[in-house]
């Protein structure tokens, strides 16, 4: 195998060094290892043939077997096209090309017997053809069965390099010896027992399958490899980082724990609320660097959770800082944490980019000689002059909107590094989070505290503006807020802007009576700021915002969420976004405006939201419609590794075998010291060496 890679892609029978740059540049294919694990997106069957009678709509790829009758040049410059009329003896298609029309007329002759393969389109009651694949027709061949189809660039199209192109070098590959000898680079046990096809005869069939059923072993073959692989990696480092990542002991629940659960705390912690603390209980008194992460919904008391374990820290001799991804939600924090620390006497401080200089150095001065007990901040936490006396905690909220060197910068405050606990309200599918987070250990809180009522979602077309404005103008007389959200997509910016701003301006000249906040992201931090606590403080009843409000911003009275073009966000945002309201006693609601034409996988994704408040059923069916390294916020969550067959969304039950396998396999070979873990250790090596598993210092 290592062979391959060190292969260079241009020596390969019809390469050369033109089409290796273009193969590099485009696709990453430098070696013949490379191109061998290019595998097809899709197959389609060619061992079929139709006739031009039997056309319809339902047909996406037909095969048929015919002869040219006419060729005739038509159009000129940019529209000039080569026609031909094509018959199988039951009825006659065109065929149209736009390209490459002078080598198709020498190539292409009347009378022959050719096979055509292509996608029919329908112009003008009449089915055409537009750049089929032409093979002259050999009786005594065979049928061709399935074929791969793969992804390539518009510029590869542009340079006549076709998927076709792409499979004849397959085939030029898989007939050089060394691919038909490769060893096999998992255990012949495993191999046994999972009822595996060799690695060799894998390859070939992902390629140029036999039959479907031999196309399905092999794709279960490749998908079981890569998880497995992936999960021996992540479970041998766990081993590794559970026996030498030492972490502070904190021995002890003391007086500022006890005092405020018992004397303080005005309401019942949930149960989930409950196991969620006995849990960091248990981590943080181990003698292992807790490293957890913590999952909960929108308003399901991750703050709260989050308060009382800084109290241990304190309660060990230690301090404690939370981090958040923006000012608004540092101050909500700070404003939260205050009233409940002040009443035990803890001191807390709120650093951001905001903070003078004076409060600064104050700031600064109190951490170091420890009189300060919590800190509150934003990415300012990780600045090199904010130095702590003995820090023991370090909690990071909302962590997917920190990049990692930010966060691993949080493991050198102190000489050991301190117990993490990070928080997110993205739900994560258990089949992402085993393998995004790695050596974290998850806890969810799946309860709302008690009072809270569900958020109703209703979808309305934009023929129901009216309809929708008279409704929020109810909930306004009854002294509620609303917000309405526009997107804002980069590609679109100007137009999105410019919406937002014609938005804003008819909210205001439909609800004349009521004052009306504005921001987006692009505004300047002090206007934004100010424009954000007018709605915060109940000055302003209507907030026209941009997604800069989908995390952080807790208002009780707001009680009304409409999300304008709701079809261009993905289901994770809308569900952040919904999660701005429902955090108050009332009966809180989510509009999403949507055009009426809109696609069949949109208006499923929209149909989700209106079933569902429990953001895991969400997170798994964002996860089924876009993929795993689609999700917000995956890629700088740690997702650091490309999956080429295996999908998570859909492979969860053979993630679940191939972890179990590692297990194994790692309780009888620790550090693949045994002949097969060798040739496995190799193999890592190779797959993992320029990649690096994040969730190590989240």
């Amino acid at each position: 195998m290592s062979d391959l890679r060190r292969m260079d892609i241009q020596y390969l029978t019809g390469v050369g060094p033109k089409r290796a740059e273009l193969l590099n540049k485009e696709l990453a294919i430098s070696t013949f290892h490379d191109l061998l694990y290019y595998f097809p997106f899709r197959y389609v069957d060619r061992s079929t043939i139709h006739h031009v009678s039997e056309l319809n709509g339902e047909l996406p790829h037909i095969q048929l077997k015919g002869r040219f009758f006419t060729f005739t040049v038509a159009g000129e410059g940019a529209r000039r096209r080569l026609q031909a009329l094509f018959t199988d003896g039951t009825g006659t298609i065109e065929v149209v090309w736009f390209h490459r029309i002078k080598p198709l007329q020498e190539q292409l002759r009347t009378g022959v017997e050719y096979l055509l393969f292509g996608k029919p389109q329908l112009f003008q009651n009449h089915y055409s053809l537009v750049h089929p694949e032409i093979d002259e027709y050999k009786p005594n061949a065979g049928p061709q069965g399935l074929q791969g189809v793969y992804n390539l660039t518009e510029k590869l199209h542009s340079r006549s390099f076709s998927s076709r192109t792409l499979q004849k070098l397959m085939g030029n590959l898989l007939n050089t010896p060394i691919v038909a000898q490769i060893p096999d680079t998992l255990p012949e046990r495993i191999r046994v027992k999972r009822n595996l096809m060799p690695l060799a005869q894998a390859l070939r069939n992902m390629h140029q399958p036999n039959n479907v059923h031999d196309l399905q072993r092999a794709q279960f073959r490749m998908k079981y490899e890569e998880l497995f692989y992936l999960e021996l990696n992540i479970l041998r480092y766990i081993k590794g980082s559970n026996a030498k990542q030492q972490g502070f002991i904190f021995s002890r629940v003391g007086d500022h724990f006890n005092n405020f659960f018992f004397n303080v705390l005005s309401f019942e912690l949930t149960q989930a609320q409950k196991r969620v603390i006995r849990e960091m209980r248990r981590d943080m008194g181990s003698g292992r660097q807790m490293n957890r992460l913590l999952q909960g919904d929108v308003g399901s008391g991750k703050t709260i959770v989050a308060f009382m374990a800084t109290l241990i820290a304190l309660d060990n001799g230690f301090q404690a800082c939370i981090m958040a991804p923006t000012e608004i939600l540092a101050t909500q924090h700070h404003e939260t944490i205050s009233q409940w620390a002040a009443t035990i006497g803890i001191n807390v401080a709120l650093l951001t980019g905001s903070t003078r200089k004076k409060e600064r150095d104050k700031i600064h001065a109190a951490l170091r000689d420890g009189s300060l007990h919590i800190l509150i901040g934003t990415h300012a936490l990780i600045e090199n002059d904010v130095r702590f006396a003995n820090l023991g905690l370090a909690v990071i909220d909302e962590q997917h909107r920190f990049g990692v060197a930010q966060r691993a910068k949080l493991w050198h405050k102190n000489t050991i590094p301190p117990h993490v606990l990070v928080m997110t309200a993205t739900p994560i599918p258990r089949t992402l989070a085993m393998t995004v987070y790695g050596d974290l250990d998850v806890s969810v809180i799946d309860e709302l505290p008690p009072g809270r009522k569900p958020v109703t979602t209703m979808m309305k077309y934009d023929e129901n503006r009216q309809q929708m404005y008279r409704f929020v103008g109810e909930q306004l007389k009854l002294g509620r807020q609303a917000y309405i959200v526009y997107p804002l997509i980069e590609e679109n910016e100007k137009l999105d802007l410019r919406a937002l701003e014609e938005g804003y301006e008819l909210v205001q000249e439909t609800f004349p009576h009521y004052r009306v906040a504005y921001v987006h992201g692009r505004m300047k931090p002090a206007e934004k700021e100010h424009q954000m606590q007018l709605f915060v403080s109940g000055q302003a009843n209507i907030l026209v915002a941009t997604t800069v409000i989908e995390v952080g911003v807790n208002v009780p009275n707001a009680s009304i969420m409409v999300i304008e073009n709701a079809e261009r966000f993905g289901l994770s945002q809308l569900h952040q976004l919904r999660g701005r309201v429902g955090r108050g006693a009332d009966q809180s609601f989510c509009i999403l405006m949507t055009k009426y034409k809109i696609s069949g996988t949109t208006r499923h994704r929209l149909d989700v939201m209106t079933r569902t408040n429990d953001g895991f059923v969400v997170a798994e069916e964002d996860m089924k419609l876009r993929g795993p390294g689609d999700l917000e916020g995956t890629q700088q969550s740690g997702i650091a590794f490309n999956l080429r067959v295996a999908n998570l969304a859909r492979d969860g039950q053979i993630v679940q075998i191939a972890r179990e396998d590692a297990e194994q396999w790692l309780q009888h070979d620790p550090t693949l010291a045994s002949r097969e873990g060798r040739v496995m250790d190799t193999e890592l090596r190779h797959i993992f060496d320029k990649q690096e598993l994040w969730s190590r210092i989240s």
